[in-house]
C-alpha cells in the first residue's frame, strides 16, 4: 500500500506558507487535510526532524525554516520517506528459485525500478514548495 505521508506533508507546508501570519494548530491543519490531528503531529515531527519546520513544545503551530523557494518536493519526500520503506515500487519477495525467471527477476526489476525512482526524485528536486503554493493560490 502506498503511503500518503508525502502528499499530506506538502499540504501541511503549503498551509504554513500561505498562512505565515498565523500559527496554525494541528487541529486546524487536520481540518484542511481531513484527517486526525495525531497524523498531522506525527508528520510535523518528521518535518521538524528533517529541519524543514520548527515546532515548539507547548506552543501551537510551526514555521518554515527556509523560504518556500528553497524547499523542494524532494526535500519533503525525503523527510517523510520512512527510510526506504516507501520505495516507488516494491519487489515481491521469495520468487521460486527453481524457476529461471523467478531466480533472476529480482535483479532485473531492481535495476529498472531504481532508474524509475531516480527519475522521480530528479523531477521532485526541480519543483519547489513555492511553485506548489503559487499554483494553489492561483486556483483560490
Amino acid at each position: 500500500m502506498t503511503s500518503n505521508r508525502f502528499a499530506v506533508a506538502v499540504h501541511i507546508l503549503t498551509l504554513l506558507e500561505t498562512n505565515k501570519a498565523a500559527r496554525l494548530t494541528s487541529d486546524y491543519i487536520a481540518g484542511s487535510v481531513n484527517t486526525n490531528p495525531v497524523v498531522i503531529r506525527r508528520i510535523m515531527g518528521l518535518l521538524n526532524k528533517a529541519g524543514l519546520v520548527t515546532t515548539s513544545a507547548g506552543v501551537a503551530g510551526a514555521v518554515l525554516n527556509r523560504a518556500a523557494a528553497e524547499i523542494t518536493l524532494l526535500d519533503i519526500y525525503n523527510a517523510v520517506h520512512n527510510n526506504g520503506q516507501d520505495e516507488l515500487f516494491a519487489i515481491h519477495e521469495k520468487p521460486n528459485p527453481a524457476c529461471s525467471v523467478g531466480r533472476n527477476i529480482q535483479s532485473s526489476l531492481e535495476i529498472a525500478f531504481n532508474e524509475a525512482q531516480k527519475a522521480m526524485e530528479d523531477k521532485l528536486a526541480d519543483i519547489t514548495l513555492a511553485a506548489i503554493t503559487e499554483d494553489v493560490a492561483s486556483k483560490i
